[in-house]
């Protein structure tokens, strides 16, 4: 990882929320109280950020993918923009009851929504009657706040990256329910025992999100990398030419012959 502690201090990182608003259960990743604010312990946090750098990484070397999940004001931008750098899926307006757990009835509406889009784009819907194109719009508005980051996706996430589990309870509770895992920013109004690689932060401030995000799309970045290298490595082994064993075995009968002969002639 390229940050440090002092990095994720200057961010706000360890500013958690008001002591009357902590959830018990985040006792373990609180350094104090402070002027009435928890204080989270910032090398705590690190720690567990490093264990979620890893996670991440090795997920994206199996070429898997990871979808970016925050609905709240301050991350959705974030979400959006390295969402879209490391190329995965998002969801930044809304999150659409079902999405994981009624994937096959998602799937269907994304298959139309796709429709409506390649619609849009060859000019079909343009020599539509006015009322039916404009019924069309419509459900494509009414879409696009749900599948914005979506519209490529064919299968499930094999994790979930999320800002505020409190805010997204329905799609930790939906990856729960599959055996997804989640990496996920925990603030001390949540309890971190809710996903398996909880990151305790600020997850209102957009600096905060800024660089724990930025820092994870890093590692997705990095088992991208990885596989590329990999991808390229096997194809440069299938060009290199291997003999057969029956011309291998020719050649040695050739050379056995031609010793032979040498023999003989002296």
């Amino acid at each position: 990882m390229n940050i440090t502690i002092q990095d994720l201090f200057e961010a706000g990182v360890h500013l958690g929320h008001q002591r009357c608003r902590w959830n018990p259960k985040s006792q373990k990743f609180i350094y104090g109280h402070v002027a009435g604010v928890s204080v989270i312990d910032l090398e705590k946090t690190y720690k567990q950020l490093q264990k979620a750098y890893d996670f991440l990484k090795n997920i994206a070397l199996d070429g898997q993918k990871i979808w970016f999940v925050g609905t709240k004001i301050p991350a959705q931008e974030i979400i959006r923009d390295l969402a879209k750098s490391v190329q995965m899926p998002f969801v930044a307006n809304r999150w659409l009851g079902g999405c994981l757990t009624n994937f096959e009835t998602v799937h269907r509406s994304l298959n139309k929504y796709r429709h409506y889009l390649r619609m849009q784009e060859d000019g079909s819907l343009d020599t539509m009657l006015k009322k039916e194109a404009s019924v069309i719009r419509r459900q494509m508005a009414r879409m696009f706040r749900s599948f914005e980051g979506l519209v490529e996706v064919t299968q499930l996430p094999s994790a979930l990256l999320v800002v505020d589990i409190h805010q997204e309870h329905i799609a930790v509770a939906e990856a729960q329910r599959l055996g997804i895992p989640v990496v996920a920013i925990v603030d001390t109004n949540s309890n971190p025992e809710l996903v398996p690689y909880p990151i305790p932060g600020n997850d209102d401030l957009t600096k905060s999100i800024q660089i724990i995000l930025t820092c994870l799309a890093e590692a997705i970045e990095q088992g991208q990398a990885l596989l590329e290298q990999k991808k390229i490595e096997a194809k440069q082994l299938k060009e290199i030419p291997v003999k057969t064993d029956v011309v291998s075995h020719a050649e040695d009968a050739v050379k056995i012959e031609e010793v032979t002969i040498n023999i003989q002639e002296n």
